[in-house]
């Protein structure tokens, strides 16, 4: 059987003495600086609902976002009994253990109490957030790549790869099906209504598309990523992915029909 050969990318990009900084820390800080950078170029076009200013203060409630949002959905989504035995290593982030549906929830979180205080649309800045949102993605898988984490199921085909840790046979590289679905694909897809199909004067519109092109792409991809060991699959042969991806499909598709009413 044919497979190709994983490349050995040690996940420690830069190591100074005791600190050791990986690729996928280089990634969450390259996800949010170029995702914010990109926030700015589009408040800058009409309806300029907006403020370059807002911007640059969000990023830091975004950050915190998605940090503390991503752990704690994975504490309760993916272990909730380990961590209720082990409470201490919660914080232990730098042993690995992120959810991106937790990721979202916090940032949904930040920007409602941002918008809030500052008085803005909520959804006009939910829109530039969701448009800016797949870069993360893209990077961010592409690290899990580079991890050997977040591996495939088994397969016959000629792209398939063996990762270290797990087994001999070949293995989807389902990975790089999430960095270009999730992430590139996303991202022009959302760019195409920003810039061909004016959608940022529809607040709402962008967000509604990023939740239900995302719920959409995970889905499909959850068909071939190996589910999680602890948790396998779920209700009706689901994965954990695929059953929380269900009510942000819901939620995208309410915020697109509200938009189009409106």
């Amino acid at each position: 059987m044919y497979a190709l050969v994983f490349p050995a990318i040690d996940p420690v990009a830069v190591e100074l003495g005791p600190i050791a900084i990986r690729w996928y820390a280089l990634a969450y800080v390259a996800g949010i600086l170029l995702a914010w950078r990109y926030m700015i170029v589009l408040a800058k076009r009409p309806p300029r609902r907006v403020t370059v200013r807002d911007i640059e203060d969000f990023v830091v409630w975004a950050t915190l976002g998605v940090i503390l949002g991503g752990r704690l959905g994975y504490v309760l989504f993916y272990k909730p009994g380990y961590f209720l035995e082990h409470p201490g290593e919660i914080v232990a982030m730098w042993q690995g253990g992120m959810s991106f549906h937790g990721g979202l929830c916090g940032v949904v979180v930040a920007s409602l109490a941002f918008a809030y205080a500052r008085k803005i649309n909520w959804l006009a800045l939910g829109d530039l957030i969701a448009a800016a949102v797949p870069i993360g993605l893209f990077l961010g898988r592409l690290a899990n790549f580079v991890n050997g984490e977040l591996y495939g199921r088994t397969t016959t085909a000629a792209w398939g790869m063996v990762f270290p840790g797990a087994g001999a046979l070949p293995r989807h590289p389902s990975q790089i099906y999430e960095s270009l679905l999730e992430g590139l694909i996303l991202f022009i897809i959302l760019s195409l209504l920003i810039y061909r199909g004016c959608a940022l004067e529809r607040p709402g519109l962008i967000s509604g598309a990023f939740m239900t092109g995302y719920a959409i792409a995970r889905s499909f991809v959850e068909f071939f990523r190996e589910p999680d060991a602890h948790l396998g699959f779920l209700t009706i042969g689901a994965t954990m992915g695929q059953i929380l991806s269900i009510p942000l499909l819901v939620a995208g598709l309410y915020l697109i029909y509200n938009a189009r009413r409106r």
